[in-house]
């Protein structure tokens, strides 16, 4: 199987090819996704001596996140998907996010803005792979719930939101990594997982998940 990756939701900007399994990824930092997505996924097919129509389906992180970065992926995966005719497998940000976390029950909040964080709860199955808990919501960190257990915290929430998410979870969650970010080789294996069980869609489906109804509210009206 060859699946192409691509996660543009945070300040990190990662492409992923997997071929029969094998990966080679690339990632870079900031906020010039625009500038280099396209470059990245073109040197990555080179090196993984790959043509676009050559792969089984492309994967992209759909979102919660950065509401530019969110377009960018979706846009970049429909233009490739449609020109070499190739399925799309959607994939949650913040299950790529937790997906890389070493630790086996994991809360992955990302910094929303306005005082609000995108979270979901994840816990790894049997097979590896982490499985949602919670919806994925957006709202202020003191308004988080947990199911009981110990969590493990990751993503830029913990960053800006420390001072509120810790009190609230009132020592669920005991450890963190803050500077946490999706990566395209965890989103690769969850795009491969998702393909060997038929789930992957059209292309004209690989539409961005903001969680934030205002968002997704004028993204839709005309002229956006």
């Amino acid at each position: 199987m060859k699946i192409l990756a691509l996660d543009t939701a945070t300040e990190a900007c990662s492409v992923a090819v997997s071929v029969n399994g094998q990966i080679i990824e690339r990632q870079v930092m900031g906020r010039q996704h625009a500038e280099r997505i396209l470059e990245l996924v073109e040197a990555l097919l080179v090196e993984a001596g790959l043509k676009p129509a050559e792969l089984d389906a492309v994967a992209f992180g759909r979102g919660p996140g950065m509401f530019t970065g969110l377009r960018i992926g979706a846009g970049v995966t429909q233009g490739i998907a449609f020109a070499a005719d190739l399925p799309v497998v959607p994939v949650s940000t913040l299950q790529v996010l937790a997906q890389g976390q070493g630790a086996d029950r994991v809360l992955a909040a990302l910094d929303a803005r306005m005082g609000q964080v995108y979270w979901g709860g994840f816990v790894r199955g049997d097979d590896g792979f982490m499985k949602p808990v919670s919806e994925e919501r957006v709202e202020s960190p003191g308004s988080i719930i947990l199911p009981d257990g110990s969590w493990f915290g990751a993503g830029s929430g913990w960053d800006q939101y420390i001072d509120e998410l810790l009190p609230r979870l009132q020592g669920q969650v005991t450890a963190w990594q803050a500077q946490a970010f999706p990566s395209a080789a965890d989103l690769v294996r969850l795009g491969e997982r998702a393909v060997a069980q038929g789930l992957a869609v059209s292309a004209d489906l690989a539409i961005p998940v903001y969680v934030r109804d205002d968002v997704a509210r004028k993204s839709a009206a005309p002229g956006n």
